[in-house]
């Protein structure tokens, strides 16, 4: 009875959630009891007139300006992440999203210029250990599944003055956009002004330095497409090695 109950109740969250025969009663009761004990601490942003939800929230939790930060429901803060939502947009995570432990999404460190903010789509699963920077912009769109250590970084400083410090060059942003069921590898580095095409991995390691098509396989420093997910055909495989 009580398996049945949990099972039920995770399917509210992901209805194609299946348990492992193996898994025993002893661990679904721990489950349950971290699970309750992290709804609980969410209950906290009453005190910053939030109403929480369903928001699941581990040790440590830390907010900045929380009035501008959005959450879906069935959202997972694993324990000492830090989100930042000083932006000029809010920072906006989706419905069942997981932020893995000791992540950061500083949507902006400026108080001279704020940042764009940073817009996570629904079901997406960040690794631990992520920086997600929002100063330029940087959009993560639904059903992405992404490693541990994941780094981005919409913003880049100017430095073609050699008579001036850099840190005084002023920075220039265009923004970062990942599109819909990518699966991103750990320790992935994302700079300022590239696009993901949606439907697209990225091996481990990997440095994305300039924007990729949809449905790539993309790996290597810095990054480059190395094939497609499409299949071709074979009569048009044939034909384009004749031609």
């Amino acid at each position: 009875m009580f398996r049945k109950a949990v099972i039920h109740l995770i399917k509210k969250k992901n209805p194609h959630f299946t348990l492992d025969d193996s898994i025993g009663i002893g661990i679904l009761v721990q489950l349950v009891f971290s699970k309750g004990i992290a709804w609980l601490r969410s209950w906290k942003l009453l005190l910053r007139l939030r109403i929480p939800k369903l928001l699941f929230l581990g040790k440590n939790v830390q907010f900045f300006n929380l009035k501008n930060i959005q959450f879906g429901k069935w959202v997972q803060l694993e324990d000492h992440v830090v989100l930042s939502g000083l932006s000029k947009k809010p920072l906006v995570l989706g419905n069942n999203v997981r932020i893995g432990a000791f992540s950061r999404i500083i949507a902006s460190t400026s108080f001279s210029h704020p940042g764009v903010g940073i817009q996570i789509g629904n079901n997406v699963g960040l690794g631990e250990f992520a920086y997600l920077g929002g100063a330029g912009g940087l959009e993560i769109g639904d059903d992405c599944i992404i490693g541990q250590y994941l780094s981005c970084h919409p913003e880049n400083h100017n430095f073609a003055d050699n008579s001036e410090l850099i840190r005084l060059q002023g920075v220039h942003q265009k923004g970062i956009k990942i599109g819909k069921n990518c699966w991103i590898g750990s320790k992935v580095t994302i700079l300022d002004g590239v696009v993901i095409g949606e439907n697209s991995v990225i091996a481990a390691g990997a440095v994305i330095t300039k924007s990729m098509p949809a449905n790539s396989i993309i790996g290597g420093v810095p990054a480059k497409v190395i094939k497609s997910r499409i299949k071709v055909p074979n009569n048009l495989e044939s034909y384009m090695m004749t031609s």
